[in-house]
């Protein structure tokens, strides 16, 4: 059961973003409305400081401090044909930077509530972005995570 979107690398492939997710822990927020805009992403509700892990091989594209979204990490696969987005952080990994290579598994950040995440519910809002042809970190279509994210579950992932 390959879940291929687009041309290149699969993204049912991917390693998980967070140690500790289970099958009964995911919910499918994609198609939730947040603050009047669809939401688009996987919120994992992780405590505050866990460890993001990037989920393939590829580069740290982005980081950027949003109003609605804190600390984001954009990093792009090494073909650049999906960029993987981790939001609300509390903090990134010491030395990460814009243009540094990471390695599927490789701690990028830490979860928190940062931007407009509720402070007592620390969480990582995951999202998977199917890149145009121009590969800008800022647009994409919003491909839904979760079903992602259960199939690496199921197929036993981890980073």
């Amino acid at each position: 059961m390959g879940l291929v979107w687009g041309a290149g690398p699969r993204l049912s492939d991917i390693g998980l973003p967070v140690d500790g997710l289970t099958v009964a822990g995911l919910r499918d927020t994609f198609a939730e409305v947040h603050f009047g805009h669809p939401h688009e992403a996987t919120d994992l509700p992780v405590p505050k400081g866990t460890p993001v892990h990037a989920v393939v091989a590829g580069t740290i594209r982005k980081l950027f401090l949003s109003t609605p979204g804190g600390n984001t990490i954009y990093e792009f696969d090494d073909q650049a044909v999906y960029c993987y987005y981790d939001a609300h952080l509390d903090r990134y990994a010491e030395g990460l930077r814009e243009g540094m290579k990471v390695e599927r598994g490789d701690v990028i950040g830490f979860a928190g509530s940062t931007g407009d995440a509720d402070p007592r519910s620390p969480h990582l809002h995951f999202a998977i972005f199917e890149l145009g042809p121009e590969k800008q970190w800022w647009k994409g279509k919003a491909l839904n995570p979760y079903p992602v994210l259960l199939a690496a579950l199921k197929r036993g992932a981890s980073w």
